[in-house]
Order: C-alpha cells, then structure tokens, then sequence
C-alpha cells in the first residue's frame, strides 16, 4: 500500500495533468487557418489539437511521459536541471516545476526557453528541409513571455527555481548557467531550432538523463535534425516512441 506522502503527490501530480491539458472543461480547440472547432478528448489526450486555452497541447500521453522521466530522474539520483525548448504557454514545464514542488526538490531548476514570439522564418539557403514549414504565420504560437509567467504563478509556482531563457536558441542556449541537466524536452519543430538545442543541450545532458524530442514522428525536418545530430556524435541510445509524434532516449 502507498504511504500517504506516496499518495498524496500522485494525487497533486495526475490534478496537474488533466488541468494543464484542460481535459477538465474541455475547451475549443484553434484550427490554424482560423476559427475553432469542438473539444474532441482523444486528440486532446493524442495531443492532435491547438487548444484555445489549455496550457500545454502535447496532450495527457506526452505529458505523462514527461512527468514519469522527471520522477525517474529523481529517483535514479540524476544530476542535474530541467529545460525545454519551445514552451508555448508553459505548460509542460509548468509540469517539471511541479514534479520538483511535489518531491521538495530545491536544488535544481526549470529553464523555460523561448523567443516569446513564435517560431522564426526558415532559413531553406543553410537548412534545406526546413522549405515551407513557415510556423512563424501562426500567431497562436506566439505566447509573449509575460503571460507565461503569469500561468506559472496561477499554479503557485513562479519562483526562483524557475528560469526564462528568451530569444532564439541559436543566441541563448549556448549561454544558460547550468552545468548539467537530467531532463532535456524539445519542441522546436524545425530542423534549425532541434539542431541548436541539441548542439547547445545535449553534451550537458547526465549519464542517465532523458532527452525528449516532441516533434519526432510529426515533422520530418525535426527527425533528419535528430538522426543528422546522433549520426555526428556517435549517439546509439535506442529511441522509444512515446505516441505519434513524440520520441525519447536515455543516455548511457
């Protein structure tokens, strides 16, 4: 039987879940070209949808996923911090911060990284398989980095084990004060913004860290930038999928 403590933080941590993914009233999701479209739970729970006020859309799948690996972390004894690149309304690393609230972890931090105003232009001259993805025309990707802070409040959890990184990564994650990380979550979508987290992030990422690439199985560009990265670097940690879009692997 699980102790009370055991318990109670499961209780807290599955609350955050269903309400960082607003599984709870169900709100509208965006469709991209414009307007809206009925809450549908399975492609909230698949992360298929841009909710109109959710705070994370990588769905509950993701999310759990994310969530286990902190927890795995923690309890392997991993060094290190948390940081995702490409927060949207902060939803996920909302869910790091939370983790570490919930065990009273107090000697580690959550990095949020972000331009705060969408993704950038493709540059198809230096990056060929980033021609067309042109996610810097939808503006509900653009979440500005006060508004972020202030979701992190709502929850009680804007405090100085929380860092912001703002700017694009290619100028900024090459200079975050961490020395090492246990949990690197991606989500840049394009094959520049992956490749620049993982040039930045990963040889700071522990023995025994998880490196988890949101956009994998969606957005070819994202998994060439993945392959190309561990091709380089002789990275042979098996991936795993987490549904169909998200990947993780651990390093040996």
């Amino acid at each position: 039987m699980l102790d009370d403590v055991t318990r109670l933080r499961a209780l807290y941590l599955d609350a955050m879940e269903r309400i960082l993914c607003n599984t709870v009233y169900g709100d509208a999701s965006i469709v991209p070209s414009g307007g809206e479209s009925r809450y549908d739970p399975v492609q909230r729970a698949e992360g298929r949808d841009w909710p109109a006020e959710a705070f994370t859309m990588i769905g509950l799948t993701r999310l759990r996923q994310l969530r286990s690996c902190v927890e795995r972390a923690l309890n392997d004894g991993v060094r290190g911090d948390l940081i995702e690149t490409g927060v949207w309304r902060g939803g996920a690393s909302i869910m790091m911060r939370a983790v570490l609230k919930a065990y009273g972890v107090t000697n580690r931090r959550v990095w949020a990284a972000d331009s705060f105003r969408g993704l950038p232009a493709p540059n198809p001259e230096q990056y060929p398989l980033d021609a067309g993805l042109h996610f810097e025309s939808y503006t509900a990707l653009a979440v500005p980095l006060d508004v972020v802070k202030e979701n992190f409040r709502r929850f009680g959890l804007l405090d100085e084990h929380v860092r912001f990184v703002e700017g694009w990564f290619a100028d900024t994650l090459a200079h975050v004060e961490a020395d090492e990380f246990a949990v690197v979550r991606l989500d840049g979508d394009l094959y520049e913004s992956t490749t620049d987290a993982l040039t930045a992030l990963y040889p700071k990422l522990a023995t025994g860290g998880f490196l988890i690439v949101d956009d994998y199985g969606a957005l070819g560009a994202c998994r060439a930038a993945v392959h190309d990265y561990r091709i380089r670097h002789g990275v042979r940690d098996e991936i795993h999928e987490i549904d169909w879009t998200g990947a993780y692997w651990r390093k040996a």
